[in-house]
């Protein structure tokens, strides 16, 4: 209402200016909203740790809920779309979709790492193992909402979710496996197969001039 200002100022005696239609209706949902909020975080911290049943997993699987807003701020930009209630519900079903893709890598990784994978190859191969049912699924989302777009209601929260589910999936695959090795000090180590370059017992390398010798001796004795 800023801009507004100097307009309302030099309106006549009862004449007014008020936000309405779906500003006001935005507004009115995001207050309603805002109190559900600390729960709603609560419930999903809870539900998330009693999955992964780790405080640190816990706080990645978190983390990558925002990264959502790097697909979802162009899209909206691009199509001119408003950021209301519609952009909201979707970031937050969005961020759902994102951590399921999370859980999905990091339960992955402690598949493999039960596998007797050391932690390095451990998470290479559940990218590897992973990326392609997570980004086929989050295709068939992104086709599914496209007819959404057309629609003057839901268009906004389509947009938002074909966006963010693409961008968002593209950046979890590269953003959690190397948060994951950083965050628990991950390192690709090289082993060297010493016992290659070693014999066991008590075996020798022959000596070649007393065998030659031994074989001149019994060539000169069969003579």
């Amino acid at each position: 209402m800023k801009p507004l200002q100097p307009i309302i100022d030099s309106l006549p005696p009862g004449y007014r200016i008020e936000t309405a239609g779906s500003i006001e209706e935005s507004g009115k949902a995001t207050r309603a909203m805002v109190p559900l909020f600390p729960i709603m975080i609560a419930l999903t911290l809870l539900i998330i740790i009693l999955q992964v049943r780790s405080l640190s997993a816990m706080v990645m699987v978190f983390l990558t809920a925002p990264l959502g807003l790097i697909g979802v701020v162009p899209t909206l930009l691009l199509f001119n779309q408003p950021f209301g209630i519609n952009a909201l519900v979707g970031l937050i079903a969005l961020s759902g979709i994102l951590m399921r893709n999370t859980l999905i890598l990091i339960g992955q990784i402690h598949h493999n790492q039960q596998a007797g994978l050391d932690p390095f190859h451990a998470v290479v191969e559940a990218t590897v193992q992973r990326a392609r049912p997570v980004l086929l699924t989050a295709l068939a989302a992104i086709l599914a909402f496209i007819p959404l777009t057309q629609s003057v209601f839901w268009g906004t929260l389509a947009y938002t979710l074909i966006g963010g589910t693409l961008g968002g999936t593209i950046m979890t695959l590269i953003f959690l496996p190397a948060m994951y090795a950083i965050w628990f000090r991950i390192r690709r180590r090289t082993r060297y197969n010493r016992q290659s370059c070693t014999f066991r017992g008590n075996s020798t390398l022959p000596d070649l001039g007393e065998a030659h010798g031994q074989a001149r001796s019994r060539a000169a004795s069969g003579g």
